[in-house]
């Protein structure tokens, strides 16, 4: 296995318009991340990941670009860029930028175009089907809610958008497209961008009979047989590959939704040269009910760990796993696999423990390292996400309990990870002076980086030693991986080692005390989330780390 910067270091991710503002507009800025860059490196994280920055008119939250070479005004503009790009440098850390191809915005200059007529040279850089205004071309639905197809009166035809109906998706079958995409990597590489995260890049080959899809199958297989893993996917990331990206010292990472353990591994393995990462939701949609992510069940614990151990497995020899629980598209991490209760600060360290000490690159998004929660507005109109809004839509003409609907907003929504960064007890928590975009958690006066900084035992600080602690042992890093307790309801057990170390890892995900009994060989206590070491029982969402001497 190669050793690679971007396998040794972590990524913190931030979600720009949630994370500081500098003009009381309350929206986050670049400026506000510039600001924050000393505190984000004493994090000791190595990545910054910036969802879109673009310029956008954010029907989806910049996730629908309409220029790929502007920065939006609204977040600073090119220049603000220019001065954060200049100041991650001094201080010696890489940025990955957010790459959306799958789609353009439909106020994208090429789409402007291409909906004219169809003999606009534009017309093929977009996905048409059909003539009659009142038949769709086929059944699919979008991942937002409602018909895939959208008509466009000018050309007498639909156009395809697996997301909103203004994020129209590109034709990845046409060489144009595929150059026009290319020369903007090329762009930002040049640039001095370490780095590409690639929304969706698993969607941007299409079967293209687009053929219904049978009505009993689930949405979840609808995404991995239909729309994703296309005939000509890996094709077009070897393309992309081979024409830009192996000119540079970069790192790859590309968002998966369909990609599983049968496709995965052949996006990230060294040999093809595609990505060098994926984020598969294995473990994301674990609890996603029949209905999907609104209709939520229980977390199978003994499910959620085979995940990681059958991923590690698959690219244990060629590839390189992305180690994350949450981003900006899920709940928080400690209000979803954790207790944000009783045990949030236990639960929290316990979940960066996990983090820090499996196989791959580790992921931390904005707030998880305070403990940042999910957010339980009491109405709808205090949600700003168009797929929560879209979901609640057609949860009321379906004719749904909207109580009970709402509990799973509560758990479910995208918004929970999109509150406002929590910088101190002050006014909407120090993110703006002014009235923020979205509405402030209503526990930030208690959970805020200012108070996190003055307790010497802070979910901060144990991310801050956590994370060191990766560094400095490289063997967490590139080390094997060994599941000890496969089946155990409460327990993650396993080992992590190479020729120069061995660690035992264990973690009790659980609210009751548990007993374990050590496995045979030498090992000494090094550290864990709690003070000190109870041999036989393993208190509430408690982790140790044990070294072998």
């Amino acid at each position: 296995m190669n050793n690679n910067w971007w396998k040794e270091g972590v990524v913190y991710q931030i979600y720009p318009r949630s994370y500081k503002d500098t003009t009381g507009n309350g929206l986050g800025d670049l400026e506000g991340i510039i600001q924050q860059l000393d505190y984000i490196q004493s994090l000791g994280v190595t990545m910054l990941w910036l969802c879109p920055i673009y310029e956008s008119p954010n029907d989806d939250n910049g996730y629908d670009i309409s220029d790929y070479r502007k920065i939006s005004d609204e977040f600073g503009g090119n220049k603000s860029f220019d001065r954060l790009l200049a100041a991650m440098r001094e201080r010696g850390l890489k940025l990955i930028m957010d790459l959306v191809v799958n789609h353009s915005s439909d106020e994208h200059h090429w789409f402007q175009q291409a909906k004219k007529s169809k003999d606009n040279p534009y017309h093929d850089y977009y996905i048409w089907r059909g003539n009659n205004p009142n038949e769709k071309p086929n059944n699919w639905q979008s991942v937002f809610n409602g018909s895939v197809w959208k008509w466009n009166e000018a050309t007498q035809e639909h156009f395809l958008h697996l997301y909103t109906q203004k994020q129209p998706d590109l034709n990845w079958e046409n060489p144009k497209v595929r150059k026009e995409v290319y020369a903007i990597v090329d762009f930002w590489l040049a640039k001095g961008v370490d780095g590409l995260r690639m929304d969706v890049i698993s969607l941007i080959s299409k079967r293209l009979a687009f053929e219904d899809v049978p009505n009993e199958m689930p949405f979840i297989d609808v995404m991995e047989k239909v729309y994703a893993n296309g005939p000509r996917v890996h094709e077009f990331l070897k393309e992309m590959n081979r024409e830009v990206l192996s000119n540079y010292d970069i790192v790859t990472v590309g968002e998966g939704p369909g990609v599983n353990l049968v496709h995965g591994p052949r996006y990230v393995s060294a040999r093809e040269k595609e990505l060098n990462m994926v984020f598969h939701f294995d473990h994301l949609t674990i609890d996603f009910g029949p209905d999907g992510k609104y209709d939520p069940v229980p977390l199978d614990f003994v499910r959620f760990k085979a995940i990681f151990r059958q991923w590690d497995e698959a690219l244990a020899n060629d590839g390189w796993n992305s180690i994350f629980l949450g981003n900006h598209d899920f709940s928080r991490i400690v209000s979803r696999f954790g207790n944000d209760g009783v045990y949030r600060e236990q639960s929290a360290k316990l979940l960066v423990t996990l983090l820090m000490t499996l196989r791959g690159t580790p992921y931390v998004y904005q707030g998880d390292e305070i403990g940042m929660t999910n957010v339980a507005h009491s109405s709808i109109e205090c949600y700003d996400d168009v797929e929560t809004r879209n979901a609640w839509k057609a949860a009321e003409a379906a004719g749904k309990d909207m109580n009970k609907f709402l509990k799973a907003v509560h758990w479910q929504s995208r918004d929970n990870a999109r509150t406002p960064m929590q910088w101190n007890a002050s006014e909407n928590a120090g993110f703006t002076t002014g009235k923020p975009w979205i509405p402030v958690n209503k526990n930030y006066p208690t959970i805020n980086v200012e108070t996190a900084e003055k307790e010497a035992n802070s979910i901060l600080h144990y991310y801050r030693k956590m994370i060191a602690f990766r560094k400095a042992n490289t063997t967490l890093v590139y080390g094997d991986f060994v599941d000890l307790l496969p089946e155990h309801p409460q327990l993650y057990c396993y080992r992590r080692w190479d020729k120069e170390a061995n660690f035992l890892l264990v973690h009790n995900f659980s609210d009751t005390p548990t007993s374990w009994e050590k496995p045979s060989g030498n090992y000494e206590f090094v550290f864990g989330n709690y003070s000190n070491e109870k041999q036989a029982l393993l208190a509430p969402w408690e982790s140790r780390i044990y070294r072998s001497v």
